[in-house]
């Protein structure tokens, strides 16, 4: 038994511990591992300096550049919004010159929105679909915008996908309620009225303040007598 142990301690000695095995890595690799530092801390820096020197900068040129696109958008001025107006740039000019700004990516949004009420619902979801900026009320606009478009055209499951990405992006008293009733709606369109009365009663029950909420009743006593009816 001793002769055993003894031999069990001599094999336990030889065999290298990891922390040996991690230094005689390091030691054999050691000019290796210095240039992949070396080249992180490259990666790393010449990200700062685009960031600090390039984008944001690039950017902040960007939304001057839109500000009187916007103007024009605001006053329904959509044909100088898109076009701009010979001196200052239209959101097309902007995405052109600026499109992988946020700026740029913001001036989608607008665009899709545009079109979306000129009833050009394809380029609307082309445009829209671009827009991935961090304003949770800007996205959830944006995906619930593209249900719109989708409804337009009489696809109404894409359409119901989008308002579910809608009501899922964001839950607060505006849009929520707003894209749940668009929502019912479309199911009162496709006969499922069972589906319709439940977004109904929700928004009634979690969004009693809401605009959507203030005819609610009406709405459901519909579905109600649609559904006892079909």
């Amino acid at each position: 038994m001793a002769e055993d142990k003894k031999g069990q301690n001599v094999n336990a000695e030889k065999e290298p511990s990891t922390f040996s095995k991690m230094e005689s890595f390091v030691n054999k690799n050691q000019k290796i591992l210095t240039w992949v530092l070396i080249g992180i801390t490259a990666v790393i820096l010449i990200i700062f300096l685009y960031n600090r020197f390039v984008s944001k900068p690039k950017n902040e040129e960007a939304a001057a550049s839109m500000y009187m696109a916007e103007q024009y958008y605001l006053i329904d001025s959509f044909n100088l919004a898109l076009n701009g107006d010979g001196v200052d740039l239209g959101f097309l000019d902007i995405i052109d010159q600026y499109g992988s700004t946020p700026t740029g990516k913001l001036a989608n949004y607008y665009i899709g929105m545009i079109y979306l009420r000129q009833g050009n619902y394809e380029d609307a979801i082309t445009h829209l679909k671009k827009y991935n900026g961090k304003d949770n009320i800007i996205a959830t606009m944006a995906l619930g915008s593209i249900g719109d478009a989708y409804l337009e055209l009489d696809d109404n499951e894409s359409a119901l996908k989008y308002y579910n990405k809608a009501i899922k992006n964001s839950d607060n008293n505006f849009t929520t309620p707003m894209y749940l009733h668009r929502c019912a709606m479309t199911y009162e369109m496709m006969d499922n009225y069972k589906e319709a009365i439940r977004l109904y009663k929700e928004i009634q029950e979690k969004y009693p303040r809401s605009t959507e909420a203030r005819d609610i009743d009406k709405y459901i006593a519909r579905a109600e007598t649609a559904m006892k009816n079909k």
